[in-house]
């Protein structure tokens, strides 16, 4: 590779480390049941409308698929209430965050985002050659909407708010939202962020898409990954004005969302007894483990996502390490600047039971740090 260099920016990115495959730590450590709460999946699974789809969809991957998503942007317009031109499909809401920076940053770009939010905006803005301004959370961790605005410079180019936020299950509030907006100049694009917000039980959770209807510079985006079950099938959407979406639109490669992903999304949609059942085990899930928790006397944030962050007063790496050899994987939270906590997926009672019992070992194992 002599005389050749990457972009300015590369070389400072890690590459994302995703855990190992639960079949890998089983052969291992000699483990005959591993589960995982490290990735906010879904542990009820998909739909099984999703899952018959899904077969009657294999017989025909020779084909390529539906390169606009025809059917799927259809149904989707009418389970969100905009037109199919208001909407784009990526591989996972991560591709449309790329599509994102690839259409409207420029190396020199100022790109505004929290310093624990979802890591793909660092990584979007560094791809892209954007300074990057980032701004701290809140002492209850949450965005800083107010200090974001205030960030705001006639070089800002694009805004990445999560909401809920990830790693925290934060929120930030409509009154909030509104005052921001209100802040935000018409050169800039803020991207709402909400995988997670079907999830959310908050009264006061905004309702972002207004600001679409309202023709500002605004993209909300959304997922299949988390409460529909599909992370293994990779499909997201975004919800903005024609205009971005016809600018995005020019951006994004064609074929990017694969047939089948289509055609289980297309079935997910109709199933709303599983997302309703999803949301009720992960309500039940939150205020078991919320009780575990303080009986244990270990201090976690309040989540509104399928989440929890939990502060261990230990290395975090440390108690995954040992919780991963009782069988049970949650993610360290070291590279979000919370090096003394984990994040665990809220499961199912079982896993619940079982995350609780494998911490209690965990935290006997694991000196507490000064």
């Amino acid at each position: 590779m002599r005389g050749l260099f990457p972009k300015e920016g590369i070389e400072s990115i890690t590459p994302y480390q995703p855990g190992k495959p639960i079949e890998e730590v089983q052969r291992e450590l000699g483990l005959k049941e591993v589960i995982k709460l490290a990735s906010n999946e879904n542990p009820l699974g998909p739909s099984p409308l999703a899952v018959e789809a899904i077969k009657k969809a294999a017989s025909k991957v020779n084909l390529y698929p539906d390169g606009n998503a025809f059917y799927l942007k259809r149904e989707l317009a009418e389970h969100v209430g905009f037109p199919p031109e208001q909407i784009i499909l990526g591989n996972g809401s991560n591709e449309v965050l790329q599509i994102i920076g690839d259409t409207f940053i420029s190396p020199g770009d100022e790109a505004i985002y929290s310093q624990q939010a979802f890591v793909v905006y660092m990584l979007v803005s560094r791809i892209c050659g954007a300074v990057e301004v980032t701004t701290p959370l809140t002492p209850d961790y949450r965005h800083d909407l107010r200090a974001m605005a205030d960030a705001i410079t006639p070089k800002t180019k694009v805004i990445f708010i999560a909401n809920p936020n990830n790693p925290t299950g934060t929120i930030v509030t409509q009154k909030e939202v509104d005052e921001f907006m209100e802040r935000v100049p018409e050169h800039v694009l803020v991207v709402f962020d909400e995988a997670y917000y079907e999830y959310v039980e908050n009264p006061e959770y905004p309702d972002t898409l207004k600001y679409v209807r309202e023709g500002r510079n605004v993209i909300v985006l959304r997922t299949f990954s988390k409460i529909y079950g599909l992370a293994g099938l990779r499909i997201g959407y975004g919800i903005s004005t024609p205009r971005i979406i016809e600018l995005l639109n020019k951006v994004r490669q064609p074929f990017n969302v694969n047939l089948i992903a289509q055609e289980a999304a297309r079935a997910s949609l109709k199933d709303s007894e599983h997302v309703a059942k999803s949301r009720r085990v992960n309500s039940e899930g939150k205020r078991f483990l919320y009780e575990q928790l303080e009986r244990l006397g270990v201090e976690y944030v309040p989540t509104e996502g399928n989440f929890l962050l939990v502060h261990l007063r230990r290395p975090g790496e440390k108690v995954f390490q040992e919780m991963l050899k009782l069988g049970v994987i949650v993610r360290p939270m070291g590279g979000y600047d919370f090096p003394n906590s984990i994040r665990v997926t809220i499961g199912t009672r079982e896993q619940n039971e079982r995350f609780i019992e494998a911490l209690k070992a965990a935290l006997e194992r694991v000196e507490p740090v000064e």
